[in-house]
């Protein structure tokens, strides 16, 4: 019988990622998947679920990140993404104290913080490290 509850398992958790593609349940089909044979070669419950267990988390660290930067590696990034790593001009001081702070990428205006917490003066070129909400998290660039 424990057999069974395996294979169960297995086609419910690959049916759940033909239906989402999120890749979440397919490393736990790979843990049934091994639970199942440790069944078929005559294994108790106890090793078939410390087996399931041990082999889900293992397929889930080793392989996820690859599969992800794989399925990841055509993704078209949003305008917003897109800014990241390019320089722009601040038009106003950059005061994380002050909560003030402007600067202007691609012809648009953005809200502003230093990501190491200085002050940025007018006019001075910063990079793009991240965007936070709607600021950018910027730091002077090095000349």
């Amino acid at each position: 019988m424990d057999g069974i509850f395996w294979l169960i398992v297995v086609v419910v958790m690959a049916v759940i990622e033909i239906i989402t593609l999120g890749l979440t349940t397919i490393w736990f089909a790979g843990g049934a998947l091994a639970a199942f044979i440790a069944s078929l070669l005559g294994a108790n419950l106890l090793v078939q679920s410390i087996l399931f267990v041990v082999v889900s988390v293992v397929l889930l660290a080793v392989t996820r990140p690859l599969a992800v930067e794989f399925f990841n590696k055509d993704r078209t990034k949003t305008n917003a993404e897109s800014l990241i790593g390019k320089t722009a001009v601040v038009q106003q001081e950059i005061d994380n104290l002050k909560a003030a702070g402007m600067v202007t990428v691609d012809g648009q205006e953005w809200s502003a913080r230093s990501a190491d917490n200085t002050v940025i003066a007018a006019e001075t070129l910063v990079e793009i490290l991240e965007i936070s909400g709607v600021k950018l998290l910027v730091r002077q660039k090095e000349l």
